[in-house]
């Protein structure tokens, strides 16, 4: 298990988390080793824009919400770089990132929930 699937169990589980990521593909919302703090999200408020802990093809992500289909209760999920990684079902979306060193999203705290 890698530690985004460490991390993905504890917020599935209910807790939130904070944990300083590595990469740049989502630079400049989240540089590489910024702490994030991520919380449980209710899947079905999450809008364009957020940023949410999800697994799409087997890999846990903490991306974008590129698109949501509330009617087959999926979001998409990209990176800040144009890449999408693809569709993901409400299910396999564990959180919402609440802050960024401390900077707490807008409206990112609405959708905590479980």
């Amino acid at each position: 298990m890698g530690k985004m699937d460490a991390v993905a169990a504890r917020v599935a589980a209910g807790g939130t988390v904070s944990f300083r990521p590595s990469g740049a593909s989502m630079v400049p919302l989240i540089a590489d080793r910024d702490l994030v703090t991520v919380a449980p999200v209710d899947p079905a408020l999450l809008e364009v824009g957020d940023i949410a802990l999800a697994r799409v093809a087997g890999t846990t992500y903490l991306h974008l919400v590129t698109a949501v289909d509330r009617a087959k209760g999926r979001v998409q999920i990209g990176n800040n770089r144009g890449h999408v990684n693809g569709w993901t079902g409400h299910s396999r979306v564990f959180g919402i990132c609440v802050a960024v060193n401390g900077v707490e999203r807008p409206g990112a705290r609405d959708r905590v929930g479980r």
